[in-house]
């Protein structure tokens, strides 16, 4: 594969107008690192002009002189309006941290916050009542004000705890020692005790908000957006459910339009790609899978975001065999429900590139040879993409046991020298690879040394797939049976009505 070739396969023009700006940085970085790799043949100068247009809206000034000196040379006089705009932001910032110092402090006193917490008052209309503690929504506001600006600065610590202590004004969740109380309470009691308190508190896939707006779902998205730059991912994963479920709570409340719902969408999809990819070994591949393929999300790929079939198929590819695994007795009943779902959207897609290929190669048209050459397209692939570079080797295992797999399901003996070639690899490695893969996945297979061949067992379906199988279009074709019941006795009424009418006129 050509270094235009790799280039062609490169999704960043694709993934970035879906992305905040601030998370661009990354995908730059790992750009330039490409070039000096020699991988890709981008100019560097661009990358920094890239960069420095992205930085232009932003109050990362600092950073931005930077990248004008790496443009125009250390040398070069720095532009007055980029001094300019230094004093401005830093005046803005002092500016807003006197506006909301008392709130700020009140956040920081972890004993006063507390008692607020236990008495039920702190929210913003219980401290703007309060005469001890002069707050008022003004200063409130002018927090979270400062809470975007430190993130526009670059400071996204700073700007996720704010975010947090901004969102807990309009959250109601457990007290911490509830479970202990809970201990002292038996039987009917405490049911009855944790019914009566579930009524009083918000949402627990929402931060345990008791209400949720367009303004709330703004700062569920500014705090997403600070865990996935400061590299939180257990957070991030809980911020991502976070704005899913307040988004689809707004959407039954139709306080957004579907239209505006199916671009949140579109968004929440490409941020996921940061968290789930970065969580991989704790079941974010899973979660990936799972949120893809749900309905609302799978429109929103086909409509506006085909090249997300890219991400799909890897994560399919990957957890394939651990969902297996996690199985009832080994059943790859799951394992060939993702394959069937991932395929239903590749027809829906029309986007392709060698991974896709590479699926489509094995599932749909059993094209071995051509699977084999877009395999060897995949590693150039992986390695260049920013979100499964780090997969790649893993990756490239589990696309052979699945070329494997493939190739066992329509041979009952298989040439060692023939396998080892579709692998990539020599006999002897074939042959070790292989042993290794029977061991460790139970395949019902063994190796004729002799012959130099694989020799592959049955492997009948379970009564439970059996069962699957055969009942999944139930619902189905018991709701078109009653359709067509329906049509033909209207169809038999009418025929009624009508001899009836011709024998009055006869009459």
């Amino acid at each position: 594969m050509t270094t235009d070739s790799v280039e062609q396969w490169d999704l960043t023009s694709h993934v970035s107008p879906q992305l905040d700006r601030h998370m661009m940085f990354p995908l730059l970085e790992y750009l330039d690192s490409l070039i000096i790799a020699g991988t890709v043949s981008y100019s560097s100068k661009d990358i920094a002009a890239a960069r420095l247009s992205l930085l232009r809206p932003t109050h990362m000034v600092d950073y931005a002189i930077d990248i004008y000196k790496e443009l125009h040379g250390e040398d070069s006089a720095v532009p007055p309006e980029m001094e300019e705009q230094k004093t401005k932001v830093y005046e803005r910032l002092e500016e807003l941290r006197g506006a909301c110092e008392p709130f700020d402090k009140l956040c920081r006193n972890e004993t006063e916050r507390a008692k607020l917490n236990a008495g039920g008052k702190w929210n913003v209309e219980s401290l703007s009542n309060s005469t001890d503690q002069g707050i008022t929504p003004e200063m409130v506001e002018a927090y979270r004000e400062l809470a975007r600006y430190n993130f526009d600065c670059g400071d996204y610590q700073a700007s996720r705890d704010m975010l947090e202590n901004y969102i807990s004004l309009f959250a109601k969740a457990p007290a911490p020692s509830a479970k202990n109380d809970d201990d002292d309470m038996m039987g009917d009691n405490r049911r009855q005790h944790n019914q009566n308190n579930d009524k009083d508190f918000g949402n627990p896939s929402i931060y345990y908000l008791t209400t949720i707006n367009t303004n709330l779902l703004q700062v569920l998205w500014g705090r997403l957006a600070c865990e996935i730059l400061v590299e939180d991912w257990e957070a991030a994963s809980v911020a991502l459910d976070a704005v899913k479920n307040a988004m689809e709570s707004l959407v039954a409340s139709e306080q957004i339009t579907s239209l505006v719902a199916l671009q949140q969408r579109t968004w929440l999809l490409h941020w996921s790609l940061f968290v789930y990819w970065n969580n991989s070994a704790k079941g974010g591949l899973e979660h990936l899978v799972e949120l893809f393929h749900s309905e609302r999300f799978k429109q929103a790929i086909t409509t506006n975001a085909p090249h997300l079939l890219r991400y799909l198929t890897a994560a399919v590819l990957l957890c394939k065999r651990r969902v297996t695994k996690k199985a009832a007795a080994g059943s790859n009943f799951e394992a060939r429900r993702l394959m069937k779902n991932l395929i239903n959207v590749m027809q829906d897609c029309e986007y392709t590139d060698p991974i896709v290929e590479f699926v489509n190669c094995l599932c749909v048209k059993f094209d071995f040879e051509s699977a084999q050459t877009k395999l060897a397209e995949c590693e150039k692939v992986l390695a260049t993409d920013f979100f499964l570079c780090h997969q790649t080797a893993l990756f490239m295992e589990e696309a052979r046991v699945f070329v494997f797999e493939n190739y066992c399901r329509i041979h009952n003996k298989i040439d060692l020298q023939a396998l080892g070639e579709k692998l990539a690899m020599d006999q002897d490695q074939a042959e070790r690879w292989i042993v290794d893969l029977i061991r460790n996945a139970d395949l019902d297979a063994k190796i004729d040394s002799e012959e130099g061949c694989v020799v592959m067992g049955g492997s009948p379906q379970s009564i439970y797939e059996q069962v699957m199988d055969r009942t999944r279009d139930l619902n189905v074709r018991s709701a078109t049976l009653a359709t067509n019941l329906n049509n033909v006795l209207n169809e038999a009424r009418k025929e009624k009505a009508k001899r009836e009418r011709d024998a009055r006129e006869e009459d």
